[in-house]
C-alpha cells in the first residue's frame, strides 16, 4: 500500500461522512454535504465538506465559503488535532482508519505535493502580474477603512482585472483586487489572498468589496505563513485579517505585523527564531478567540511572552473606523508594554 498524501486522502474521502462525524462533530450533514461553522469544528454553516463525487469535485474536498479557503480531509485533521508536521496528521489519520504507522519518514514528494506546488506558481504568476497600490482603487479601499496606504508597505498590490470563478460556475468574471504576497519567514511567496473591489465605490454594507459571494480568497500554500508588513526581529503583533493588522500599523507605524488570513491559520502561525514577544490581535468572536488561545499558549510553551490585544468591537478595523486614530491609540497605550508603546506608537500623529 503506497504511503504517500494522495493515497491518504483518497482512502480518507470513502469515509468522509465519518471523518466528519469524528473530527467536526459540532457539524452536521445536509444532503450530499457535511455543514460546519469552520475547519476548528465551530459550530456554524461556513465551510462545507463534500461527502460524495460528483460533478462538482471529488469527495473529501471542502470548502469555506467566508473565507474561500479549501483543502482535504488531512487538513481538517492537522488543524483539529492541531498537528503540524505531515508525518503526525499522517499517523493519525491511519490511526483512524487502522492502517499501519509509517516506519520511516515520508518522501519528500509527500511533504509538498503537486498540487501544491502548482498552487504556489500560480500564485507567485499572479503577484508578478499585479502593479504597485499608489494611485488605484486597493489604496482607495484602504484609505476607506481608514487605514494609512503607507504602513502596507510593499506586501500589498493591486491587480485591475482579476479574475473570479463563482462556486460552481464554469466561466470567470474579472474585478479589481487587492492582492496581498503571503511569505515564509525567509521572505518567499508562498502564496496570495485576493479581495476583489467594488469598481463603483465604498458602502458601508461591504466595506468597498465586491458585490460577490466570496470577495476574499487565499491560494497556495497558507500554514504556518503569513502575510507579513515590517521586518519581525524579537517583537510581532499578529492577526486574522489584512485590514486588522494593518489598523494595529495605522497608529503604530513602525510595529512588524502579521495577517494569517484566517482563525485556523492564526493558530499554527510560524514566528522568527529570534522572537521574545508576541502581541496577540483577538477578533472578538468564537473562532478567533479560541486561534488567539491556541497561538498564545504554542508562544508561552515556546518561551515567548505572549500577550493578547482586544479590540472593544468586533476587531481592530471596526474601533479604528468607529472611534478613530486617537482614540484606538490610547486603548492599545494601555495593552502594550511601556517599552513598545516607547518603541513603536507614533505619539505626534492625530
Amino acid at each position: 500500500m503506497a504511503g504517500d498524501a494522495s493515497e491518504l486522502a483518497r482512502r480518507l474521502a470513502r469515509e468522509a461522512e465519518a471523518v466528519c462525524r469524528h473530527y467536526l462533530s459540532n457539524g452536521r450533514r445536509e444532503g450530499r454535504y457535511w455543514l460546519v461553522g469552520d475547519i476548528n469544528n465551530t459550530p456554524g454553516r461556513s465551510l462545507f465538506v463534500r461527502l460524495h463525487a460528483s460533478s462538482k469535485g471529488p469527495a473529501g474536498k471542502w470548502t469555506d465559503a467566508a473565507t474561500g479557503e479549501h483543502g482535504d480531509l488531512l487538513d481538517v485533521i492537522g488543524t483539529t488535532c492541531a498537528l503540524r508536521s505531515f508525518r503526525d496528521i499522517a499517523e493519525e489519520a491511519r490511526r483512524f482508519l487502522k492502517l499501519p504507522r509509517w516506519q520511516h519518514e515520508p518522501p519528500i514528494d509527500v511533504q509538498a505535493p503537486r498540487r501544491r506546488r502548482d498552487s504556489i506558481k500560480a500564485a507567485r504568476r499572479l503577484l508578478a502580474m499585479a502593479q504597485s497600490l499608489s494611485g488605484t482603487l486597493g489604496e482607495i479601499y484602504l484609505a476607506n477603512r481608514a487605514i494609512d496606504p503607507r504602513v502596507s508597505g510593499d506586501a500589498l498590490r493591486f491587480h485591475p482585472r482579476c479574475f473570479y470563478r463563482p462556486d460552481g460556475a464554469t466561466s470567470v468574471e474579472t474585478w479589481p483586487a487587492l492582492i496581498a504576497a503571503v511569505t515564509d519567514l525567509n521572505g518567499r511567496t508562498t502564496g496570495v489572498h485576493r479581495t476583489w473591489l467594488d469598481p463603483d465605490g465604498f458602502d458601508d454594507r461591504r466595506l468597498g468589496k465586491a458585490p460577490i459571494d466570496t470577495p476574499r480568497r487565499a491560494m497556495g500554500e497558507l500554514l504556518g505563513h503569513a502575510v507579513r508588513f515590517g521586518g519581525a526581529d524579537d517583537v510581532l503583533a499578529a492577526g486574522e485579517g489584512i485590514e486588522t493588522v494593518l489598523s494595529l500599523r495605522t497608529v503604530l507605524p513602525s510595529l512588524p505585523v502579521a495577517a494569517a488570513l484566517s482563525a485556523n491559520h492564526l493558530a499554527t502561525l510560524l514566528w522568527p527564531r529570534a522572537l521574545r514577544r508576541l502581541y496577540v490581535a483577538v477578533d472578538a468572536d468564537a473562532a478567533g478567540m479560541i486561534a488567539a488561545r491556541a497561538l498564545t499558549g504554542r508562544a508561552l510553551d515556546a518561551g515567548i511572552e505572549a500577550i493578547a490585544v482586544c479590540p472593544r468591537l468586533g476587531d481592530f478595523n471596526e474601533d479604528l473606523r468607529a472611534f478613530g486614530k486617537a482614540q484606538l491609540r490610547d486603548g492599545l497605550r494601555h495593552q502594550l508594554l511601556p517599552e513598545d508603546v516607547a518603541r513603536f506608537m507614533d505619539l505626534t500623529s492625530a
